[in-house]
């Protein structure tokens, strides 16, 4: 490293960084809920010295774009992106959500999970590995650069961004709003690994008939789990088939890349009564490179075979309805100058070898690629094994690594005087 990447290096702030994750951390910003949040980041932001741009997002404009999906309906979302550095060279942007997934039972918590515990060199709560953690690192590279009496050349852009669980509209919003750049990291938790692919999920909903009776009568009624169950383990048998043998070796040491996850089921409206209707939520992994088309139409296609072997579904085909988050896959090439320069800041930041891999789950990078046509990667600290499960936590020593890399990789990539 050259002495003016010695002395960023040796400006992180992790103390710095561990209090503001630990003030994100309080705040309950589920889907939909995210304006207090953004306030806050917003003005973490100007404290910082960077250019903020704050807006009220046009929900009606943004819902007619063609890469527009939500779970939530929401009255109103906050977009904010910080920008440092004279804009006459590469622009670099940097990508992090702050909406985060529900706690779910709090029992199944050893610590509070909004309110940070710091333990075992690791900080803990809901939020911290997905991805507030990851946000907070890009704060604090452009801090680094900052306090180490350095100006960038080109420019960093700080997204700070709502809606990713649920779609992804924060960051189209920005994209939209013409906040892009020459390259872009967005910062889910990878475990310190560097992601030039990553995979896509389609959200859908699936509505298996029944016919109601007394529950002491049951057998004059139709249980619509019992048609669920042949349902069920088509796609089970679907899923299977989709991810045997797959060999891009960016996802082959994943057990299954490309899964198919049933994440909800309800039916019934009393205890003794057999239930009408069953009805299930899920998604659907998509490989990347594949026509998201072309997975719809196998599960369809799936669904419809199964309830043809069935004599109650034959004459109630079930109906299947693609509802919700939409997530293209998205990839640029593995040998990428991006993937190449963040690997090498990634070593000098105390991180040794690089991994390089793709990520079965579905991320904002894809509307990067795909509608902005800016190369992406994801790199962040955490493991998404943790994330959205209880006592989700975030490595201290991964956010020291990940904000000194990204520090090196913006003086590297913007320029710095």
């Amino acid at each position: 490293m050259s002495p003016d990447e010695r002395r960023v290096v040796d400006a992180v702030d992790l103390d710095g960084l561990i209090e503001c994750l630990s003030a994100l951390i309080a705040f309950r910003s589920l889907g939909g809920e995210e304006g207090p949040v953004q306030e806050y980041v917003a003005g973490l932001m100007d404290d910082l010295g960077l250019a903020v741009d704050a807006w009220d997002i046009d929900l009606d404009r943004l819902r007619r774009h063609s890469a527009y999906s939500a779970d939530i309906e929401r009255d109103a979302a906050r977009g904010v992106v910080g920008r440092r550095g004279r804009g006459d060279g590469p622009a670099l942007v940097l990508n992090g959500h702050v909406d985060v997934v529900d706690a779910g039972e709090p029992d199944l918590w050893s610590v509070p999970p909004w309110e940070a515990t710091v333990r075992d060199g690791r900080v803990y709560g809901r939020g911290a590995a997905d991805m507030k953690g990851g946000l907070c690192t890009a704060l604090f590279a452009a801090k680094a650069i900052r306090d180490a009496g350095l100006e960038i050349s080109g420019s960093v852009v700080i997204h700070s961004v709502v809606g990713e669980e649920d779609g992804g509209l924060g960051t189209l919003a920005a994209i939209e709003r013409g906040h892009t750049g020459d390259a872009a990291i967005v910062l889910e938790p990878t475990g310190l690994a560097i992601a030039p692919a990553q995979a896509g999920a389609l959200n859908f909903r699936l509505t298996v008939p029944g016919r109601a009776a007394h529950g002491a009568l049951r057998t004059e009624g139709v249980s619509p789990f019992d048609a669920y169950l042949p349902l069920y383990e088509a796609m089970r048998d679907l899923e299977a088939r989709r991810n045997a043998g797959v060999d891009d070796p960016l996802f082959s040491g994943y057990e299954l890349p490309f899964a198919l996850c049933i994440g909800k089921v309800r039916s019934g409206i009393w205890a003794s009564t057999v239930a009408e209707t069953l009805v299930c939520e899920g998604r659907l992994g998509v490989a990347v490179g594949e026509n998201p088309d072309d997975a719809r139409r196998a599960l369809a296609r799936t669904i419809d075979e199964a309830a043809g072997r069935d004599p109650w579904l034959r004459e109630h085909p079930p109906a299947l309805e693609w509802v919700g988050a939409r997530f293209e896959p998205a990839a640029i090439p593995a040998d990428h100058p991006l993937v190449t320069a963040l690997a090498a800041a990634h070593g000098d930041a105390g991180g040794g070898t690089a991994l390089v891999r793709g990520v079965p789950y579905g991320a904002d990078m894809r509307l990067l690629v795909n509608e902005a046509d800016v190369p992406t990667v994801i790199y962040g600290p955490g493991d998404v094994r943790r994330a959205h499960a209880p006592d989700e936590f975030v490595p201290i020593e991964e956010l020291r690594t990940v904000t000194r890399a990204l520090a090196l990789t913006i003086l590297r990539f913007c320029g710095a005087t």
